[in-house]
């Protein structure tokens, strides 16, 4: 049981307490089911009604890929993605990004990587260069364009490359197998 001195202190702490408004979920109403006439119900001709528009067909949902951090391997056999952050996979291809800009540089590389992948390469190189003090737009934008659609389904993998092939401004990109034709 609580005293009378807590029953106070607990109205006066309140006092000044409303509650908060309700929101209602915002959950579409189902559309209202259409009835048979009755027998008896004379048969009177309606009006059509306007069509509404088709609704679009709900869309294969895949579950979203998660996004690659550089140096990230999941998806990957330990042995593969140890090979691969020591630069001891073979390299079928390689693009170098320098002097282009921004949108050249992007646009090369989707190009460069749908081809690659179309022809079954699994390791490549991206050369970025590393920028001014080492802060290149390209050099930031291409882990970036590789998280983004079309890139990202076809990416395992990508971690930086190591001194011989470039160091912090280059990565090797692990393509997924292609399966089945």
């Amino acid at each position: 049981m609580t005293s009378d001195d807590d029953q106070t202190l607990f109205r006066r702490a309140m006092r000044e307490v409303r509650p908060l408004k309700r929101r209602r979920p915002a959950v579409p109403k189902p559309a209202p089911v259409a009835s048979a006439p009755a027998a008896s119900a004379p048969a009177v001709p309606e009006a059509p009604a306007p069509p509404r528009p088709a609704a679009p067909p709900p869309a294969k949902t895949k579950a979203a890929l998660p996004p690659l951090l550089p140096g990230m391997v999941a998806g990957v056999d330990k042995r593969t993605a140890q090979r691969l952050r020591r630069g001891r996979m073979a390299i079928d291809a390689r693009i170098d990004l320098h002097g282009r800009t921004e949108a050249a540089a992007h646009a090369a590389l989707q190009q460069f990587l749908v081809r690659s992948a179309r022809a079954g390469q699994r390791c490549l190189l991206v050369v970025t260069g590393k920028g001014r003090g080492g802060e290149g737009v390209i050099r930031k934008g291409v882990p970036r364009w590789l998280n983004e659609a079309p890139l990202r389904p076809l990416v395992l993998s990508f971690t930086p490359a190591q001194v011989p092939d470039g160091g912090a401004g280059a990565l090797y990109v692990l393509l997924r197998r292609k399966r089945g034709a």
